[in-house]
Order: C-alpha cells, then sequence, then structure tokens
C-alpha cells in the first residue's frame, strides 16, 4: 500500500512493523458525537495520531490508555460521556453532548492484522470486527479470517464486548493527470476513497505514488482490469480525443457515476462525435460540468469542486 491515508491502512502499517502503536475503535455512540460507529484512530507510541475521534478534546486522555493498553498488551474499553449538565453549568463541558463507547487495541498482539486490512482495501468484502467479554477478538474479510484472545484490562470502565462492520472503501477511477489531479487525489484519499488514476502521456506521469493504484493503460484496457469495478469514474484530461475514448468506454460499464470536467459546450461537442446509441446510456450517468459551485478558479477550486460533488454523492446528499 501507498502512504496511509485511512486510519485500518496505518493500523496495517502499524501492525506489521510492530512498532507499539494502538488501534481505538468506536464501538457505540448516543446522543451528539464529533464521529460515529466505526470511526477509528490509531495512536502510536511516539504521539504520532492517525484519524480524530473528537476535535482534540479527548484525544489526550484517550492517548494515554491507548499507551497503557499497548504496554499491558491488554484489550482495554472506555466510556467517554459528556452529556452531564453539570459540566455545563460549570463550565468544563467540552461541547458534544454525547456519549462514545471506545475499544482499544494493542496492534503488536494482532498477528496478521495487515492481510486483513490490505483484502478489504482491495474491495474483498465487508470488514467485520467482532469483540467479546472475555478478551476474543476476531475479524474476516471475504474468505480471510482470523482471531485472537488478549488479556482484558482491569481498568476497562465497560464492558468491552461489541461488533461493527465497515463496507469497502468507496473507489474512484480519474481518467487523467492533469493540474487539478495530485489536489483531487490527496483530498479524496484523506476522505478514505480508494483511487486509481488511468494516463498514459508521459509528461503526467508523477514519480512519487500519488494514487493508490496508477494505470498506463488505454481507458479501455484499464476498465478491464480493474476489479472490483469502480463507484465513479472522472473523466479530466483536458484532451479532447482523449476524453472522447474514455466516455465511449465508460458508456459500456455499469458504473453509476460519471464526472465530465469543462463547460456544457465541450459536452455538447464531445456528444456529437459519439456514436448516438451510446447517448442514453451515457448521459443517465453522466455529472457534467464536474464539480458543485462554490466559486473560485484554477486547480485547486476546481479540485475541491469535484471532492465536494463525489463525497456529497457517495453519501447520498444532494449536489
Amino acid at each position: 500500500m501507498s502512504v496511509p491515508r485511512h486510519p485500518l491502512q496505518a493500523s496495517a502499517r502499524a501492525s506489521e512493523a510492530g512498532d507499539g502503536s494502538a488501534l481505538v475503535v468506536v464501538v457505540a455512540t448516543e446522543g451528539s458525537t464529533y464521529v460515529r460507529q466505526g470511526a477509528m484512530a490509531v495512536f502510536a507510541a511516539d504521539d504520532a495520531q492517525t484519524g480524530w475521534l473528537s476535535g482534540g478534546c479527548l484525544e489526550p486522555e484517550i492517548a494515554r490508555r491507548a499507551r497503557h493498553a499497548v504496554a499491558a498488551g491488554h484489550l482495554d474499553a472506555m466510556d467517554i460521556d459528556t452529556r452531564d449538565d453539570e459540566d455545563l453549568l460549570a463550565g468544563s463541558a467540552v461541547g458534544c453532548r454525547g456519549r462514545l463507547h471506545l475499544a482499544l487495541l494493542p496492534l503488536d498482539r494482532l498477528t496478521g492484522w495487515s492481510h486483513l486490512v490490505q483484502a478489504w482495501w482491495q474491495g474483498a468484502g465487508v470488514l467485520s470486527l467482532r469483540l467479546t467479554a472475555d478478551g476474543g477478538v476476531s475479524a474476516d474479510v471475504g474468505s480471510l479470517r482470523n482471531a485472537w484472545t488478549l488479556p482484558v484490562a482491569g481498568a476497562a470502565t465497560v464492558g468491552v464486548a461489541g461488533e461493527l462492520t465497515l463496507p469497502p472503501p468507496p473507489r474512484v477511477a480519474i481518467f487523467g493527470a492533469g493540474p487539478e489531479t495530485p489536489m483531487l487525489v490527496t483530498w479524496l484519499r484523506q476522505l478514505g476513497w480508494h483511487v486509481t488514476v488511468v494516463e498514459r502521456r508521459a509528461r503526467w506521469i508523477p514519480d512519487d505514488d500519488m494514487a493508490d493504484d496508477w494505470r498506463i493503460r488505454s481507458p479501455q484496457e484499464a476498465l478491464q482490469a480493474l476489479h472490483p469495478a469502480p463507484d465513479a469514474a472522472l473523466v479530466m484530461h483536458h484532451h479532447f480525443e482523449h476524453d472522447r475514448e474514455t466516455l465511449v468506454a465508460l458508456a459500456n460499464t455499469a458504473i453509476p457515476f460519471i464526472g465530465l470536467l469543462g463547460p456544457v459546450r465541450r459536452r455538447e461537442d464531445l456528444l456529437r462525435v459519439i456514436p448516438s446509441r451510446l447517448h442514453a446510456v451515457l448521459l443517465a450517468r453522466l455529472r457534467s460540468p464536474i464539480g458543485m459551485k462554490l466559486g473560485g478558479q484554477g486547480p485547486e477550486a476546481i479540485a475541491l469542486s469535484i471532492a465536494a460533488q463525489l463525497q456529497a454523492w457517495h453519501h447520498g446528499e444532494p449536489a
């Protein structure tokens, strides 16, 4: 995997390295909380942190408990309840009025954890994680399964039992590595998207591992090789013929979200040179011009508008 963005990716690397990190999982919530069930964060021995469980107000105590769980090699659980009216009246409330039920897992004790995470990231299936009161931890992704037994911390403030499932990360294929693409890839990866970039032009091929997957192939070849298929595709070559070729290839797929960069006039010009028999199946899924109207100009503003629209669509929000 490339540079970790999702806390689960960071947990996989930490598990392989045996670097004394803990994975903290939100097992359940009540009321108003910064995150919901399934949120995660990784706390490293050097105080580095990937992912957030609050606006920063709760992390110091969680980090302290995480370090203790790693040092003792045990499974811990804690309840953080900020719903008390007395805290509000006394001026010591942290802001949110809710409850977090957290499980703290020492990654050094979860041999094989990284294989499960890598399978999940590659789309092998839902990640299911189960915790039992006697310290049992089990996880499975597709046909892969692993189980561990850890001692339970005596300081656990609540029962450690819980269960959660995480769907595979949403996947997007970006056709065209133009000026907007590096920033767009960065934002989407930070939002938890698995990102593939398809580009054949040498001038746009970066030296680093900008995306999770890089395909120096034609659009047709790349789409045939992508498994599982992406949830969304973005067409943004800044090159008329490359965009035409890509739209034709995408018309023959079932990808539900197809975004096209450029003004309405360019879309109409492209449709004139695309076989008319493909228009209906393409237009039903085409978002053009791609991006929400946020204002501004230049690659940064364009990348932000595209990321916002894609994120809204994925979560069922109006864009």
